[in-house]
């Protein structure tokens, strides 16, 4: 099938959309992929909705703000599988099928025997009405009705583009987002994978609070910061670092209060070895040790972050382009690759990913129904694909 995958992080700067033709157990062909930025405006509305659910909480009434963020941020994500399809000179309706993730704005991993709770905004209906395509979405319900984490989903692919790659196992592959998650493909090929704490996260929302920047680029404030050891200690004593995987978290789990009178280079410093702190101990719970990590996600490009991880893990740490990835349109991919799995009935989840009892399928298609083998003959080949 001819798909395109879409992801929308929980930072909040776009819509990534990335096309594949896949069946969602192999990888014939990579098609055209990039980032869609949110407007100012559009941003604004999306943050407003994530700061009310993070007061909600799944209590009471939803937000009134939701309606107006999933009608801004499925328009969005059609401008997106508009623009992707424009580089693939086909049209949004050629299109097989569509695999929208939607927003995450809150998500509570189960506790003390209470399934978990997850809230991803998005039309999945009215996505497929506009783009003319059926559109695969909701992939966490199912998962964590039965007990799962909801997260996270992307290992399957993880272990499908290492296959593809050639790469050695036992090998790790670190996604570097608002928060961090790890999967591990074993020497037999079995996926062991869990969020391990905060990715960029934390040190964003610092860096926009006292300089009013997204992020700091490249590590630069850490670089130049100490880090705060008591902040560092108290940082982790959070009771997540105590569990054994499958986990998941939200990006508001963790507070930067223990940075809260530092310099912006010892914040930014002292919540960069946070992150990399907790990737070790991630690490350390792993059934077995990767001989590498290969690091995907916005976290990649922050030079000092890797560094540190690295230190941390005491494995090489190497940017997802080394190995012929594309570092910021693997999760769009994943999703691609999870609607297909999702239209053929395959299982998305499994216990050393997230904790459900038995391997699961998950995910609901919409707008009618996909195709279910790739496209040859009768439609012209994509002038935007690269044949693999």
């Amino acid at each position: 099938m001819i798909i395109a995958g879409l992801m929308s992080g929980t930072s909040l700067d776009g819509v990534d959309a990335a096309i594949l033709d896949t069946d969602g157990e192999t990888i014939t062909r990579f098609g055209p992929g990039f980032e869609t930025p949110y407007t100012k405006d559009e941003r604004a509305v999306l943050k407003a909705a994530v700061d009310a659910a993070l007061a909600w909480r799944f209590t009471g009434p939803a937000p009134a703000i939701f309606t107006e963020a999933e009608a801004v941020l499925t328009h969005a994500h059609a401008r997106a599988v508009e623009a992707v399809c424009a580089a693939a000179a086909i049209a949004p309706s050629a299109l097989d099928l569509i695999g929208f993730h939607g927003q995450t704005v809150v998500h509570e991993p189960p506790a003390s025997g209470r399934p978990g709770r997850t809230l991803q905004l998005g039309d999945g209906a009215g996505l497929s009405a506009r783009l003319n395509a059926p559109v695969a979405f909701d992939f966490r319900s199912n998962d964590m009705a039965a007990g799962g984490q909801g997260a996270p989903l992307a290992p399957i692919y993880h272990r499908l583009l290492a296959d593809w790659s050639g790469l050695e196992r036992p090998i790790g592959v670190l996604n570097i987002g608002g928060v961090a998650n790890i999967t591990l493909i074993a020497s037999d090929g079995a996926l062991t994978a869990f969020d391990t704490g905060p990715g960029n996260g934390l040190i964003d929302a610092w860096v926009e609070e006292r300089t009013g920047a997204p992020m700091d680029a490249g590590g630069a404030l850490a670089a130049k910061g100490k880090v705060l050891e008591a902040g560092l200690a108290e940082l982790l004593a959070h009771p997540h670092f105590a569990l054994d995987g499958p986990k998941s978290l939200d990006r508001w789990d963790f507070s930067i209060d223990a940075a809260r009178n530092l310099t912006v280079e010892d914040g930014a410093a002292t919540l960069a070895a946070f992150t990399a702190a907790s990737i070790g101990l991630g690490l350390a719970r792993l059934p077995e040790r990767p001989r590498r990590l290969i690091v995907c996600g916005g976290g990649r490009k922050n030079a000092h972050l890797i560094a540190r991880i690295a230190a941390a893990c005491g494995v090489p740490a190497v940017a997802a382009e080394a190995v012929g990835w594309r570092g910021d349109l693997i999760e769009a991919e994943a999703f691609a690759v999870l609607a297909a799995r999702t239209a053929r009935g395959l299982p998305i989840s499994w216990p050393g990913t997230t904790g459900v009892k038995q391997a699961m399928s998950g995910g609901r298609v919409m707008g009618g129904s996909p195709g279910l083998t790739p496209l040859r003959g009768g439609r012209a080949d994509p002038t935007g694909f690269t044949q693999i």
